[in-house]
């Protein structure tokens, strides 16, 4: 044993590997900092490369961008609101509030800090652990990982904001979207509407865009002013190093969990965060202001997501069964060098499993430091105005939004969510217990039918299942007394406000009830296991309406209710009320239906600029051309397609017009 370790050491401090492994550091770093490309296009990217090098070096430069993934998505999180990836859409609720306060970078330092530790924790928990870890991996069985995602869903009890109706409501949306395609059980489709594009489900990067992004980017255009508020950047990385210290505990409980949930095949980091943020919420007593611009809110999810990395890396390398999707082209990378993931990363290849490990905790000590060098720089754009950001973000999320299947398709399902997400905003909605129930539907249906084929209903007797629903019904409790509200309090009025203002948000909620309806229908149209999870989620979403449009009838006295003060815009205010920004988003899509991605791209900067942010000719025209620089430098570095209209199906362009 002592010999296996030392090799793997004296491998690991090799000038070579070392080399490599910055180097996927710093494609890590590049690719995370892009809203919604992720892990998944990273490793794609470094896969080709793979050839002709030694296996050791390779893994290096893998486990170099793995790692830092989850550190560098923090930028988009926290600065513009926008989930980076999957695993920071938790750190959203806070982190962008601080920025909006002129505490961004205070709230990047505390993350990267909290990242490196949850990476470092977590690397530790996989050496320790490593050996041992195959039989307690076994222990969970479908029943078990059924009720671990109702563990995660049991979060919604914390996000459901001012009104627990809503909440509700807004999650079994996210269930039913999460219900569109395939039926696990039976292969049915549902819901897909005649539109191939839906036989496969909406993305995840479609979803989280959709309901963060544009809704914030229709918020600052609003607004017409920089992402903060207010002239000082904050005490910078030092304060967020002391946020960190005073939360050091809550740190290493999240890492806990992340270690925990990314060891189990299936979950990843797609909940992770979620339930990190939840744990941070149940556990805090003194002065919560979760939703608002908490450090703890930072802290909790940053620490987990990156701490997951390593527990994903357990059924990866022991089973051949990536705990994510990260994960799944990672083993595909090392079925490439010819390593073969199995007991045999536990005997004979134990040296290599050690170099990974211990490769994951100099990685996300490397991703750290860089970030945190380059926090406050990076922090100063939220003093920019946000019209002259705009076309950068909207381009950048159009652009990954595509990626997801390559389908014109995904920029009008961005666009359709979008709309969704800004009057959910507006109408005090929580949209992260939506995200949470989009996340949690296919693995709570999947692992419900297995349960169930596996163990018949004696499956609810076993005794991993009955722990966690303990666990499961504590949390629910602790949540309900500790809730947050993402929603802010602008637009409040007591006792429902006028009839104006009340008609809006009964009407939203009135549609919502109907596709209640509409989705019940569609689910009794199929068999039995193909119709009882969207079915039961449509029956639970309609009780929720019938709660919900009396009091927001009646609006008794008391009863805080949210409306649409944007539909008070005056005529003055043009592109610049709540509308604007979809409306700019809306047309680049037909740009690009019509003309191509790119080209549509060249036509909508200048415009922007010169209509909506009112630059003067010579800047448009710089930015116009630095923009199209870069978005082409990313497609032809990392292999990617621009999205394609009318004009390529009728006549032979160049690329990139192509």
């Amino acid at each position: 044993m002592a010999d296996t370790l030392i090799n793997a050491l004296a491998t690991l401090l090799t000038f070579q590997h070392l080399l490599y492994m910055l180097l996927g550091v710093s494609v890590g770093l590049t690719v995370g900092v892009i809203p919604g490309l992720g892990g998944i296009a990273g490793l794609s990217l470094l896969v080709p490369f793979l050839y002709g090098m030694d296996e050791v070096s390779a893994l290096a430069m893998l486990i170099g961008l793995v790692a830092v993934i989850p550190t560098s998505d923090t930028f988009s999180s926290v600065l513009m609101g926008i989930p980076g990836s999957s695993a920071s859409q938790a750190t959203v609720l806070d982190g962008f509030p601080l920025a909006r306060q002129g505490q961004a970078a205070r709230a990047l330092s505390a993350a990267f800090v909290s990242s490196m530790f949850g990476g470092l924790f977590g690397a530790l928990v996989l050496t320790g652990f490593v050996v041992i870890a195959r039989p307690l991996i076994l222990m969970f069985g479908s029943a078990e990982l059924f009720m671990l995602t109702l563990f995660g869903l049991s979060m919604v009890a914390v996000l459901a904001g001012r009104s627990l109706a809503k909440g509700l409501a807004a999650c079994v949306v996210g269930l039913l979207i999460g219900s569109i395609g395939g039926s696990p059980a039976t292969g049915e489709f549902r819901m897909i509407m005649g539109f191939d594009y839906l036989y496969d489900g909406i993305p995840l990067v479609v979803v989280g865009l959709g309901f963060f992004a544009i809704p914030e980017i229709a918020d600052l255009l609003r607004r017409n002013a920089a992402i903060a508020e207010g002239n000082a950047l904050g005490s910078g990385w030092g304060q967020g190093l002391r946020d960190w210290w005073r939360n050091v505990f809550l740190s290493l409980r999240c890492s806990g969990l992340g270690c925990m949930i990314g060891a189990i095949p299936g979950l990843g980091g797609s909940v992770v965060d979620w339930i990190a943020y939840g744990h941070a919420v149940q556990s805090t007593k003194t002065d919560p202001k979760f939703g608002q611009g908490d450090i703890r809110g930072v802290v909790a999810p940053e620490s987990a997501n990156n701490a997951m990395q390593g527990g994903a890396l357990l059924p990866t390398m022991l089973f051949g069964i990536p705990g994510s999707g990260s994960m799944a082209v990672f083993l595909g990378g090392m079925v490439l060098l010819g390593i073969e993931p199995g007991p045999a990363m536990v005997g004979a290849d134990l040296d290599i499993t050690y170099s990974v490990i211990w490769s994951l905790a100099i990685a996300n000590v490397m991703g750290a430091g860089i970030c945190l060098m380059l926090a406050l720089p990076i922090a100063r754009l939220t003093r920019v105005p946000f019209q002259v950001l705009a076309p950068f973000m909207i381009a950048l999320i159009c652009f990954a939004a595509f990626q997801a299947t390559r389908d014109l398709a995904d920029l009008v399902a961005l666009l359709v969510l979008g709309v969704l997400g800004v009057l959910m905003k507006r109408f005090g909605w929580p949209r992260p217990a939506l995200l949470i129930g989009y996340v949690l539907a296919p693995q709570a249906e999947t692992y419900f039918y297995q349960a169930v084929q596996f163990y018949d209903w004696g499956f609810v007797t076993r005794p991993g299942v009955i722990i966690l629903a303990l666990l499961t019904v504590a949390s629910v409790v602790l949540g309900l007394r500790n809730r947050v509200d993402d929603t802010g309090s602008a637009g409040s009025v007591e006792a429902g406000g006028t009839d104006r203002q009340r008609l809006p948000q009964v009407l939203f909620a009135a549609a919502i009830g109907l596709f209640f309806l509409w989705a019940l229908r569609d689910a009794l149209g199929h068999s039995f296991l193909g119709m009882i999870f969207p079915a039961s989620a449509a029956v639970i979403g309609l009780a929720m309406i019938a709660l919900l449009l009396p009091q927001l009838v009646t609006a008794a006295p008391g009863h805080k209710a949210r409306f649409d003060a944007e539909l008070a815009v005056t005529p003055d205010q043009g592109l610049a009320g709540m509308w604007g920004g979809i409306g700019w988003i809306a047309a680049l899509v037909a740009g690009s239906a019509v003309l191509g991605f790119y080209a549509a791209l060249l036509l909508f900067f200048p415009a922007f600029l010169l209509l909506r942010a009112r630059t003067r000719l010579v800047p448009a025209a710089l930015m116009t051309a630095s923009a199209a620089g870069v978005v082409l430098l990313l497609a032809w570095a990392l292999s990617l397609n621009f999205p394609y209209g009318l004009a390529q199906e009728h006549m032979a362009l160049p690329w990139p017009f192509s």
